[in-house]
């Protein structure tokens, strides 16, 4: 039994049956928010992972590196999230084909920041020992 189908049925319960009407291409529906959000914090960390790869040869950039992780994750779960709730298709409102695209993105951006953090931990290492 789905999330959706008991939402629905306590509405029912409540204020009668809900007449499902046909979603337009351009509605905000609350699943097409969801992975607008998701796919956003994929883009974000996308961008900080990038920065933070760039920087990493220069100078620390351990912060922007752990913040492209953590919004590549939310991305990603956030996306996995709202594809496992779709009950349709493309086209049908539940935001499919977003959830696809931020989760794809949020583990595009988890790797940027894995890419950066282990940079570090590399040039951190070789600093270390040439210091001795």
């Amino acid at each position: 039994m789905s999330v959706r189908f008991l939402l629905d049925a306590a509405v029912a319960g409540v204020h009668g049956p809900v007449q499902s009407a046909p979603v337009g291409a351009y509605d905000l529906t609350s699943g097409r928010l969801w992975s607008l959000v998701a796919a956003l914090a994929g883009v974000a960390g996308v961008v900080i992972g990038a920065l933070a790869l760039a920087r990493s040869a220069r100078r620390p950039g351990r912060t922007c590196a752990v913040v492209a992780l953590v919004a590549g994750l939310a991305g990603a779960v956030g996306g996995g999230l709202v594809v496992a709730a779709a009950e349709g298709g493309p086209g049908t409102g539940y935001g499919i084909v977003g959830g696809y695209i931020a989760a794809v993105v949020g583990v595009a951006a988890m790797a940027l920041g894995g890419l950066a953090l282990a940079r570090l931990r590399r040039t951190g290492a070789a600093e270390t020992a040439a210091r001795r």
